[in-house]
């Protein structure tokens, strides 16, 4: 399997040009790294089989999935609740 972790970064053009991804953990938290739009872009065009967004305290993480169930069925976004003491 081929994983992605985006760690801080921005919708970058490298990560646009990666194929064949399995399953990607993409962060979503500004200032260092994309909004739920851009990731949601950059998702749709990485097209993983399963997403993890992570790394996104205060941002709105289900609308981030209503927007990839949206635009493509096939990629699974699994939420996972990485803030468990808040």
């Amino acid at each position: 399997q081929r994983i992605y972790v985006s760690g801080d970064t921005e919708d970058i053009p490298e990560m646009r040009n990666l194929e064949n991804i399995d399953i990607a953990f993409v962060s979503m938290n500004l200032p260092y790294t994309m909004d739920i739009y851009q990731a949601a872009s950059g998702v749709l065009e990485l097209e993983p089989t399963i997403m993890y967004p992570y790394h996104h305290r205060g941002q709105n993480i289900q609308r981030f999935k209503e927007i990839i169930d949206w635009e493509d069925k096939d990629i699974e976004v699994r939420l996972k609740d990485w803030y468990p003491n808040q």
